[in-house]
């Protein structure tokens, strides 16, 4: 099994630290699984897609826009 390295914060590090009954590279490993298949599955939605970049940005305009005047901003 590959190895991978990783930088955190030391808030982060000094928390792991105590907490040493934790298997970390396991948690780290299911969350970034669980990552990569909610990747996966935005791929599969999207492979078939004929929003470009261009129209998705708009879009998100037009929803910030739409939810900044609901909330009178």
């Amino acid at each position: 099994m590959p190895n991978i390295t990783i930088s955190v914060s030391e808030e982060l590090y000094t928390s792991i630290k105590r907490h040493k009954q934790i298997r970390w590279s396991e948690v780290a490993r299911r969350a970034m699984q669980m990552y990569a298949q909610k990747l996966a599955l935005l791929d599969k939605l999207l492979e078939d897609s004929e929003m470009t970049e261009k129209d998705a940005v708009e879009l998100g305009k037009k929803i910030k826009h739409g939810m900044a005047k609901r909330h009178g901003l």
